[in-house]
């Protein structure tokens, strides 16, 4: 069986796509699923490719127990599109942004994570970038929430 190939994608993927990527990577490691998955992240607009996570990301990341440490931020490129299996953007404004360049012959199902919480709230992560330790907590709650979702649908779609 393929694997399948989740890309996580926020603005910058300094802040919410990548702690997605890190959650989910716990969360499928934790079901032992990790070779069933290739799990990335990427930026809408990423000013610098290459540069770390942001330092208070890893910070409360690192508090729950998700390393990302080695994670670095990449722009999200035309190939993504057919790679991956999903494209899961953290807010309307990225959904917006992945529609409008995404090839006319792209594969990829494109949707908002949050459409897979438990509270069935079809709602964008905040960025916290321009906040405190708050809001990072916030992104940490509800990433690790749709996370769980999000493996439910793909167990269940895939029969994993």
């Amino acid at each position: 069986m393929d694997k399948v190939n989740i890309l996580f994608v926020c603005m910058g993927n300094l802040c919410r796509s990548p702690t997605a990527e890190a959650v989910f990577r716990h969360v499928v490691a934790e079901a032992r699923l990790e070779s069933q998955f290739v799990i990335a992240s990427a930026g809408t607009h990423v000013s610098h490719n290459g540069d770390p996570a942001d330092a208070r990301a890893q910070r409360f990341a690192s508090q729950r127990g998700y390393d990302l440490s080695k994670q670095r931020t990449r722009q999200l490129m035309r190939e993504d599109f057919t790679r991956f299996d999903f494209l899961l953007a953290m807010d309307d404004k990225n959904l917006a942004a992945m529609t409008r360049t995404r090839p006319e012959a792209h594969t990829a199902k494109l949707s908002l994570l949050m459409s897979f919480s438990s509270g069935g709230q079809v709602i964008g992560i905040p960025d916290p970038y321009y906040g405190g330790g708050p809001g990072f907590e916030r992104v940490l709650d509800m990433v690790e929430d749709a996370a769980q979702g999000f493996l439910r649908h793909i167990r269940a779609e895939r029969d994993l």
